[in-house]
């Protein structure tokens, strides 16, 4: 009978080990729990850390500005000199060949030689038939100007020989139409291209002809 209740008082408190250790509550295992906590949190931030790193953008690129392209300017040709006029005295002689006549002309030129070669040309041509140009059969081959100086060069034919009396007239009317130009000092008539003691034969030619050597 003892026994009997000593079977069964231990049976009890083996049943009530047992019922005791069945409704004791298991624990979440911490340690996992956080692990996953942190990764899932760290997960986060990380992908916030990398939304939140400022993507580089690309530098822009400037595009090159077209170039003007200078067009040279058009050269301008010089211009053309006007052609002035002026009236000067040209130098003639009589039917007889006694003795110069005056006589006023115009004449239009853009320089200083074209000045002096068409005053030339007044000697060597009339309008009126008492007035007898001296120089209408020379040729001019040539004239410049330079320092005060006119260089003419003359061709003479054999139709334009004169006697003493014209000869000397023809040089005066030379030197009396150039010197009425301030500017000009003397003249050097050559014939042919060469310094000749006389035009004609008859009179000397010096040279050059000044005012001072032909009494003007």
């Amino acid at each position: 009978m003892n026994k009997k209740l000593t079977y069964a008082g231990i049976a009890a408190m083996l049943l009530l080990v047992i019922s005791g250790c069945g409704d004791k509550p298991t624990a979440a295992p911490a340690d996992a729990s956080g692990q996953d906590s942190t990764s899932v949190s760290s997960g986060a931030e990380g992908n916030n850390a990398g939304n939140d790193t400022p993507t580089a953008t690309p530098a822009a690129t400037s595009t090159p500005e077209p170039t003007a392209t200078v067009t040279p300017a058009a050269t301008e040709a010089p211009a053309v000199p006007e052609k002035q006029s002026l009236k000067i005295k040209t130098y003639y002689t009589d039917l007889q060949q006694n003795d110069l006549i005056p006589a006023e002309v115009s004449i239009s030129f853009k320089d200083a030689k074209e000045k002096y070669t068409e005053a030339f040309k007044t000697l060597q041509k009339s309008d009126k038939a008492d007035q007898i140009p001296l120089w209408s059969k020379i040729e001019l081959k040539s004239l410049e100007f330079s320092n005060g100086q006119i260089v003419m060069d003359i061709h003479k034919p054999d139709e334009a020989q004169l006697g003493a009396g014209g000869e000397s007239l023809a040089i005066g009317a030379l030197s009396q139409m150039f010197f009425q130009f301030d500017e000009v000092k003397n003249i050097d008539v050559l014939v042919d291209g060469e310094q000749v003691e006389s035009l004609m034969g008859h009179v000397d030619l010096v040279h050059p002809i000044t005012r001072e050597n032909n009494g003007l």
